[in-house]
């Protein structure tokens, strides 16, 4: 196991009581905001070390008790009972610190733009499309977070050929950033009078949402046209100028939104370009930070088959972790907190391996 950084522990219990003292002075409301950020961020951590630090001191006062040859008999039975004891719990809380002190992703504490896009299936494709975007949006539901849609275009059967939607609150992209990548479904279409089983896909899609802090997007460098926009089936009858097609001129990325508003798809518009380019830059750094990405649970690799979804078992597996549980009508209606935490602990794992190897 890894030996715990006692320097920087030591740092964060500072910048805790640092944090404490200046919240109580009374500072203004926005450096009180940002400072209360910090101390949330902070307090699970701290909490964690002190705990660690108390359980370290009760075993070198039993280990003193036991070295001394005046302790009395009762006492030294005691000493050796707790002994054993109080070692598994620093065992368990070294652990829990190693996970709590591992390098965070900056992007982990962002809300996440969700982009759900029908792949090879036609029509199933689309209705699971549907099905997907409903398991995420009970999911976000259930952890507080909103869901507000973007864009999205029908699918003929019904379902979605594509949807994106925002999906706001603390720490969704830390929940949902392992979801990217090609979702397959087994099942037998309404349609089918054979009840023979049909595979399709959908590729999914989570990007941290960049702020303008996080991606400065020059004007000179898109370009932004307007379109007529109708309802559904084109039957609208006040159709107006209203759709904007953005595209960023050095990638060739186009993003379009055809809301009611022009203004409101501008800026919508606007904060899906921007979350894909802050995606790209993340990807390039990561990529140049690792050699082997494909090592890693969420490597980016969105062409990757990442689940299957088999309805006459019953049965999801992800192929990442080798996982397989026989809950899928469980987990279609939001329910994926297991998948979503086995992901996140296999992940973990992974950098907790890579901190005990020697470096180069």
């Amino acid at each position: 196991m890894a030996k715990l950084p006692v320097d920087k522990m030591r740092e964060l219990e500072r910048r805790f009581g640092e944090i404490e003292a200046r919240m109580s002075e009374g500072p203004s409301a926005d450096v009180y905001v940002k400072l209360a950020s910090e101390y949330s961020e902070l307090q699970p951590v701290v909490v964690k070390i002190r705990e660690y630090e108390k359980a370290v001191a009760e075993e070198a006062d039993l280990r003193a008790l036991l070295a001394d040859k005046g302790t009395d008999r009762d006492m030294r039975d005691l000493a050796e009972m707790e002994l054993p004891e109080t070692q598994t719990r620093i065992e368990g809380l070294e652990k829990d610190m190693q996970i709590l002190l591992l390098p965070k992703d900056a992007a982990d504490e962002k809300s996440a733009i969700l982009e759900i896009r029908a792949g090879t299936g036609g029509s199933e494709a689309a209705l699971f499309a549907g099905d997907l975007f409903r398991m995420y949006e009970r999911f976000a539901a259930g952890k507080g977070w909103k869901v507000e849609v973007l864009s999205s275009s029908d699918g003929e059967a019904g379902g979605f050929k594509e949807i994106i939607a925002t999906i706001s609150g603390r720490g969704v992209f830390s929940k949902l950033k392992f979801e990217s990548g090609v979702h397959r479904v087994q099942r037998v279409p309404e349609t089918e009078a054979s009840g023979r089983i049909h595979t399709s896909a959908a590729t999914v899609a989570v990007l941290p949402e960049a702020e303008e802090i996080d991606i400065d997007i020059r004007a000179e460098d898109i370009r932004i046209d307007t379109m007529r926009s109708s309802g559904a089936g084109g039957q609208h009858v006040n159709t107006t100028d209203s759709a904007v097609r953005i595209t960023h001129l050095p990638t060739g990325l186009i993003v379009t939104s055809s809301e009611k508003s022009q203004h409101q798809n501008r800026a919508k518009a606007m904060q899906v370009l921007r979350s894909r380019l802050y995606d790209i830059e993340r990807q390039k750094v990561d990529s140049e930070r690792s050699a082997d990405r494909k090592s890693q649970v969420g490597s980016g690799d969105r062409s990757e088959r990442i689940r299957t979804y088999n309805f006459p078992q019953g049965r999801v597996t992800d192929h990442r972790i080798n996982l397989t549980l026989y809950k899928l009508d469980r987990m279609m209606i939001g329910e994926i907190d297991e998948v979503v935490d086995a992901l996140i602990a296999d992940y973990q794992a992974g950098q907790l391996a890579q901190l005990g190897e020697p470096q180069p």
